[in-house]
């Protein structure tokens, strides 16, 4: 029977939300999820280094096998988009580092993956959670949710993983971006 560990994240750059299933077979189970606060600190490349750091050590602790980041969305603020695309780069770039598979889904994919509407709220993707995973506590941040929603949208993904983009390391990422290495 196949098992895994996969490391699910909500990128920001005031509040980055992880989430961490175990997968057995058709099973899965919660590991962890939380959120690392970044909103003490008013530098933003302090705070990109925080989000590097965090999912590095989230990585070492629980040994991973797949990681899937929420892709960001273009919402009224075209810096905010900017800052979000840096926090999912530096933390794709821990999952890098450590040759972990990474994939992307956007918004939209996440809350249909877990509640069949991908114009869910955030309250509906976290009560969905509970049910599927079976666990009771309510986060304190919807940001932790958010992550665990990420992992097991990739769960659900299984054999149609092609539609997330997958990088399994920084060879597979300048050969699929070549456009972007200046």
């Amino acid at each position: 029977m196949k098992e895994r560990i996969i490391l699910g994240i909500d990128p920001g750059t005031n509040i980055m939300g992880y989430g961490l299933i175990y997968n057995k077979g058709n099973s899965i189970s919660l590991i962890s999820m939380g959120v690392l606060k970044l909103g003490k600190y008013d530098n933003h490349p302090l705070k990109l280094k925080k989000i590097f750091e965090r999912t590095l050590s989230l990585i070492e602790q629980y040994n991973p096998d797949e990681m899937a980041l929420e892709a960001p969305f273009y919402g009224k603020n075209v810096q905010s988009m900017l800052k979000l695309g840096r926090a999912q780069g530096v933390a794709m770039a821990a999952g890098l580092f450590k040759e972990i598979p990474i994939f992307e889904y956007s918004p939209k994919k996440v809350k249909q993956s877990i509640t069949g509407n991908g114009n869910s709220s955030k309250e509906q993707v976290s009560a969905m959670l509970k049910t599927i995973l079976n666990f009771k506590e309510n986060p304190e941040y919807f940001d932790a949710s958010d992550g665990l929603a990420v992992a097991v949208c990739h769960y659900f993904q299984g054999d149609r993983v092609a539609q997330g983009k997958s990088y399994s390391g920084w060879k597979n990422f300048i050969k699929e971006n070549p456009g972007r290495l200046k």
